[in-house]
């Protein structure tokens, strides 16, 4: 398949804060690539690169095959680009907005008007149509960013944390739309620190964190990365804990992680989980743990991301330091 989406040792400094620090990355045609990393990982920079926002310190880009950094004009023509933050004029109407979109892609007013009355419909949006979007509420206004960045009908899309903020069933109409507009031919670049999002939607995940890619892969190849099923336990009693994780260590293939609480623990396990866990249960009875909840699960991306990275994805963390994500040192350092 072609690639339309390239990137090769992309770097991006802001005085002692390397943002990216040599992030390749690549998304054939018709394919999803979720670039998934905790705030302050580099993914908002990537995607301000790869769009003609910012340029590079070093490394390379293309979209559709064209150059990013010596034709960035004919990049843009080739892509949208949804933010994090919906681009809508508050003042306009949600018709007006999309109108207004397609005149500046120099589409004749007749055919901006159309193209504005279908992208409408197609977002369920058309009740809504003549109403100010400042009256919409936030699942609606991050579909009509979205209908914005399809007025010109481009080959490649990128979508910046789509569904941040929005509410659960938001979300899952904004995932409807992306996968709808996958099975039509777009081929995206997504970005998100919400694991589950990229479990569903994404074709291929790259990882990514402090500016560099750590691992990539289908979700079940990363899964897969992590060992076998996991044991979770609930214990009643708090105090059991140490006798509890005695009794894990003996079947674990890594570390006991225990929760915040105290009392919720997880064991990864190797080859022969049922067994493992009637071991478990037999331990604990010896030991006369009391639990309120035992079982076997599959490992999720949390537990990747926790594996490859030793953090959760919500961290927050720029080089080592917390506060700052990467775009709000980029904000500063650009002032």
């Amino acid at each position: 398949m072609t690639d339309m989406i390239r990137a090769s040792g992309l770097v991006k400094r802001y005085k002692d804060v390397e943002a990216l620090a040599g992030l390749d990355l690549t998304v054939p045609e018709g394919t999803v690539l979720a670039l998934l990393g905790p705030n302050g990982a580099g993914k908002t920079t990537a995607v301000k690169c790869l769009t003609t926002l910012i340029k590079p310190d070093a490394g390379s880009a293309e979209i559709a095959g064209v150059d990013v950094l010596t034709n960035p004009a004919g990049a843009r023509a080739r892509m949208g680009l949804s933010g994090q933050y919906a681009a809508v004029d508050e003042h306009l109407t949600g018709y007006e907005n999309l109108v207004m979109v397609g005149r500046l892609y120099h589409l004749g007013k007749a055919q901006a008007q159309a193209r504005a009355r279908e992208l409408l419909e197609r977002f369920d949006l058309t009740e809504a149509a003549d109403r100010p979007s400042k009256t919409y509420s936030g699942g609606m206004r991050r579909r009509l960013d979205l209908a914005g960045a399809l007025v010109a009908e481009p080959p490649v899309l990128i979508l910046d944390e789509p569904t941040t903020g929005l509410d659960v069933r938001s979300r899952q109409q904004m995932w409807d739309v992306i996968r709808e507009l996958v099975a039509s031919g777009s081929t995206l670049l997504l970005t998100t620190q919400y694991l589950e999002e990229a479990d569903r939607l994404a074709d291929d995940i790259l990882v990514i964190d402090h500016g560099r890619a750590i691992a990539q892969g289908t979700a079940d190849e990363l899964k897969a990365r992590t060992g076998g099923e996991r044991i979770e336990v609930v214990l009643a009693d708090a105090e059991d804990r140490e006798a509890a994780v005695r009794v894990l260590t003996e079947v674990a293939v890594d570390s006991v992680r225990v929760g915040d609480n105290g009392r919720e623990l997880t064991a990864a396990v190797g080859g022969s989980p049922t067994g493992d866990l009637l071991r478990v249960l037999q331990g604990f009875e010896r030991e006369t743990v009391t639990v309120l909840d035992v079982g076997l699960r599959r490992p999720t991306l949390d537990d990747v991301f926790l594996a490859l990275t030793g953090h959760a994805a919500e961290d927050r963390e720029v080089n080592g330091s917390k506060g700052a994500t990467t775009d709000e040192t980029e904000k500063e350092l650009s002032r």
